[in-house]
């Protein structure tokens, strides 16, 4: 039987997890309960600094807590609102947090590819620092996350795409996310971030080479498209092959950059 256990701060909650897991919204760990795999004893924090949304001009604190559905509740974070708006339906948007989907397994974590091309750090519980990407990576143990930072990104510069079987809440077949600053014509501080092309969101060295430093025009575009899948060696699943995901990559980069370029994203 699995005993839940509540403090009221992260701290707190920190100090007493030692072998057991951490649970926030619970969209993860319920199916572990309900399966009967889940450890026998789940830490939550009543902490209010893990539901709290900050902005100081361009930079912006999501706390770890923080849901989808606060997320498409605050006109700021519209940049945003496409990427969690993909997110399960509305029963589950009002559940599923920023920090949990850090650690959603594969299909899932589509709010992360986000925050890995937005080039967001996670604040963790007492530990400092982290960037995103380096997170997500770590599923075996994973470390206590209190909030998220993340940069305010200029008008246009930012865009997310997922392709999904079933509309608009199914698992990701392929989730793409862009950041593409420019200075004057040229592309500077590029980075592509994909979801369900390997056992966790990673980003896409191919595709930031092919657009870094290049004016964003129709030839970096189909070279970003043509190496996006460099290197990687995507998933077979349920949803699509593996053969599949590395196909269509560039398609769906193509269009999302193309969007961008025309500041339609």
């Amino acid at each position: 039987m699995t005993r839940v256990e509540t403090y009221p701060t992260l701290a707190e909650a920190a100090r007493a997890l030692g072998e057991a897991a951490y649970m926030a919204g619970g969209t993860l760990v319920m199916r572990d309960v309900n399966a009967g795999t889940a450890p026998p004893r789940l830490v939550r924090a009543a902490d209010p600094e893990l539901t709290a949304i900050s902005a100081a001009g361009d930079s912006i604190r999501l706390g770890a807590g923080v849901t989808m559905a606060q997320i498409l509740a605050r006109p700021e974070l519209d940049f945003l609102h496409e990427a969690a708006r993909r997110i399960g339906g509305p029963q589950i948007r009002n559940m599923a947090t920023v920090g949990g989907n850090l650690f959603a397994p594969h299909p899932y974590g589509d709010l992360a590819v986000a925050l890995i091309a937005l080039g967001g750090r996670a604040i963790l519980a007492g530990q400092g620092t982290r960037p995103v990407e380096q997170i997500v990576r770590e599923r075996e143990r994973p470390p206590l996350v209190a909030a998220i930072e993340i940069a305010r990104p200029r008008p246009g510069a930012f865009g997310f795409a997922k392709v999904a079987r079933v509309k608009p809440k199914g698992a990701s077949v392929l989730a793409l996310a862009v950041l593409a600053p420019r200075e004057g014509s040229t592309l500077r501080g590029v980075r592509v971030a994909l979801g369900a092309m390997g056992d966790h969101p990673l980003r896409s060295a191919g595709a930031e080479r092919a657009l870094e430093g290049r004016p964003f025009d129709a030839e970096a575009i189909a070279r970003a498209a043509r190496q996006v899948a460099e290197g990687l060696d995507p998933p077979t699943d349920s949803l699509a092959t593996g053969w599949y995901r590395r196909e269509v990559a560039g398609v769906h980069l193509a269009r999302l950059l193309e969007s961008l370029r025309g500041g339609r994203a």
